[in-house]
């Protein structure tokens, strides 16, 4: 028993290094192909939302496609007929591709 507990301590020393090296790289892996993109595709659609201007033309979340026609810091008004105009939140604007 005691010979099998010194075996592990021992061998523990050498995978720990190891353990903890392949740790890092699991997050750093983890953090570039995950998190980053995710990051950096939030802010490009924060940064779209934020240059709204008058006449751009949009998507609504629910697929209604429309024109600006104001904006203020948190909505937007979406003309979507001649006289039809819904006041909705930016964030459920996105360009129209």
């Amino acid at each position: 028993m005691i010979e099998t507990l010194l075996f592990l301590e021992k061998g523990t020393n050498d995978m720990g290094w190891k353990m903890a090296i392949m740790v890092v790289l699991l997050i750093v892996v983890f953090y570039f192909f995950m998190l980053r993109p995710q990051q950096q595709q939030a802010k490009k659609e924060e940064d779209y939302r934020n240059g709204l201007t008058k006449g751009d033309k949009v998507l609504l979340s629910n697929g209604i496609h429309g024109e600006v026609y104001s904006t203020d810091k948190r909505y937007a008004t979406v003309e979507v007929a001649p006289g039809c105009r819904f006041k909705v939140l930016k964030s459920t604007l996105s360009p129209l591709a």
